[in-house]
């Protein structure tokens, strides 16, 4: 009776994985890349955000900036200033012969 030999399952899966090593390196490297575009992608999604909410922040700010600047120019219009100066103050315009010019020699 003739025995068989025994085969070593693990050894024939390494040796055909090593005679097929393209095939794995090929499955490296496509898992590698695929990894590699879902963080791409995810990333320009989050720049792309912060991108849209810096541009509203600065709507925001270009807005505020022009009110600011409206409201500048209405507390210091002559008429307010006159007002402030005659009722808060007790300011009034002087009459011209208590006028005194001053001359820098």
């Amino acid at each position: 009776m003739t025995t068989k030999p025994q085969l070593n399952l693990t050894r024939i899966v390494l040796q055909d994985i090593w005679h097929h090593i393209w095939v794995v390196i090929l499955a490296v490297v496509l898992v590698v890349n695929a990894a590699a575009v879902v963080f791409a992608s995810h990333k320009s999604r989050q720049l792309t955000s912060q991108w849209d909410q810096l541009l509203q922040q600065r709507d925001k700010l270009d807005i505020e900036w022009r009110n600011l600047l409206l409201e500048e120019q209405s507390l210091s219009e002559h008429s307010r200033i006159t007002q402030i100066a005659t009722k808060d103050l007790g300011m009034s315009r002087p009459l011209p012969n208590e006028e005194v010019v001053v001359r820098v020699p």
